[in-house]
């Protein structure tokens, strides 16, 4: 199948001993863009952890396929490189690192004064760049940093674990301009080379990125596959009750 960028089949994960993940199928195709709902403690980080492919989630099962090859084995650098990238939940104050450093880093090149500003203006985040990564940030500020990086990597495919979470309505939408912007939401569907797996609590995030196709997480086993709008629907008005009916 060319048109699928990641293809997950059975796959079971540990975290300290202790199998989180059941026996995930999934599938993401070019230009596609997938969110992801479930309660608190489902497993939905540790599902983009495991694709992203961080040593403490232990695959026991199944198997990991990004743009026809086999990372199931491979480690987060090599990931990287291959055209992965994640936005955390909570993303780590880095004191002593800069954002202009870790940005550059990130484009893996040199680039000039005007390029990191240009991008950071686009994040809101040119006065920043001489701070240490978020360090003393808001959250809205956080999340705007975050993005700022995976903008400066570009990644292919984009891990995006609740972005909206502590961000305020002001920011949202930046942040939104920003996911559609690595996502390539400018171009026609079939044209775009970028895909994304956005985590979203609240479903705000949908309000200003379209997502294809949603899934719910319970207990480590996806359900509900369809529509986000209409789950984040079912969700709101019936709880996690009725997609727990369609597990797979």
């Amino acid at each position: 199948m060319d048109d699928v960028m990641l293809s997950v089949e059975g796959l079971r994960v540990e975290v300290g001993g202790v199998e989180i993940l059941h026996g995930i199928d999934l599938t993401i195709r070019y230009g596609e863009t997938a969110a992801l709902f479930g309660p608190n403690g489902s497993g939905k980080s540790t599902l983009l952890m495991t694709l992203m492919g961080f040593p403490k989630h232990v695959v026991v099962g199944g198997s990991i396929i990004f743009k026809g090859q086999d990372v199931t084995g491979m480690s987060v650098d090599e990931r990287a490189r291959l055209g992965m990238g994640i936005s955390f939940q909570r993303p780590p104050v880095v004191r002593g690192v800069k954002t202009r450093d870790m940005v550059g880093a990130c484009l893996r090149r040199e680039a000039s004064e005007g390029e990191l500003r240009d991008m950071a203006a686009a994040a809101g985040m040119e006065e920043f760049l001489d701070r240490d990564v978020n360090y003393g940030f808001s959250g809205g500020e956080i999340k705007r940093s975050e993005l700022l990086q995976l903008l400066a990597q570009n990644p292919d495919f984009v891990l995006l674990d609740e972005p909206e979470s502590g961000v305020d309505l002001v920011n949202i939408a930046v942040i939104g301009d920003l996911i559609n912007r690595l996502l390539q939401k400018d171009v026609r569907i079939r044209e775009r080379s970028h895909s994304g797996l956005i985590i979203t609590h609240t479903g705000h995030v949908l309000d200003y990125v379209s997502a294809r196709t949603g899934y719910v997480m319970i207990d480590g086993r996806l359900s509900c596959g369809g529509d986000p709008h209409e789950i984040l629907s079912t969700i709101k008005q019936h709880g996690y009750e009725e997609c727990a009916q369609c597990v797979k």
